[in-house]
């Protein structure tokens, strides 16, 4: 909740309510669209975007780590998703963004519990776009390459962790990550559509990355 008060004291003026919630937990996800809703009457977008990235082969035998990849990556997405459906289905409008990766379009060793979560991200919300999409719900799914964000610290593995904090040892090694505030941008042109256009993927990478 710190970081939450960070942001509103950086953002005078703005009209910001502060919500905590463990996205793998339902009733906490739920308390956040319920004190939405009383506060601002309704819910017009929902940006699923916690995740984690533990990475290891598959013979570590990571039980603990492929557990709490799905509770955070899938469960907390479809939390959000149960949350939201209801209030925006009565609305008759609203926008469902969630972010995946582009290990959510492919593979790499190391990575096969992560692609999983994220391959999973996309069929959920394509299961979604189908059946809300007479409803006037839009969807969108954000699939970031290399960022600039706190998803590395939730890799257990050091090796891969030092590969990555190094790039060093990355496919199109020379590249830049990108920033949040790029990725922020990209959001924020999605949502500001007009109501009959939705951008239902996007994938965004730094231009020299490979993968």
């Amino acid at each position: 909740m710190n970081r939450l008060e960070k942001v509103v004291q950086n953002n005078v003026g703005a009209e910001i309510l502060p919500v905590a919630a463990d996205v793998s937990k339902d009733d906490e996800v739920q308390n956040v669209i319920d004190e939405t809703v009383e506060k601002y009457g309704r819910v017009d977008v929902i940006f699923n975007n916690a995740g984690i990235m533990p990475v290891n082969n598959l013979d570590a035998i990571a039980r603990d780590e492929w557990q709490n990849i799905m509770d955070v990556n899938v469960k907390g997405v479809l939390n959000g998703i149960a949350a939201v459906l209801p209030v925006m289905k009565k609305q008759q409008s609203g926008h469902i963004i969630t972010t995946s990766s582009v290990l959510g379009y492919e593979v790499l060793p190391g990575y096969a519990a992560y692609s999983g979560s994220k391959y999973a991200v996309r069929a959920i919300m394509e299961g979604l776009r189908q059946e809300e999409r007479t409803n006037n719900i839009k969807t969108t799914v954000i699939a970031p390459g290399t960022v600039q964000t706190e998803l590395f610290n939730s890799i257990n593995n050091q090796e891969i962790k030092e590969q990555l904090e190094s790039l060093k040892d990355l496919p199109g090694a020379d590249m830049q990550a990108l920033q949040p505030e790029e990725i922020a941008e990209a959001v924020a042109f999605v949502i500001n559509t007009p109501k009959n256009m939705a951008v239902n993927e996007m994938v965004i990478r730094p231009t020299g990355q490979e993968v």
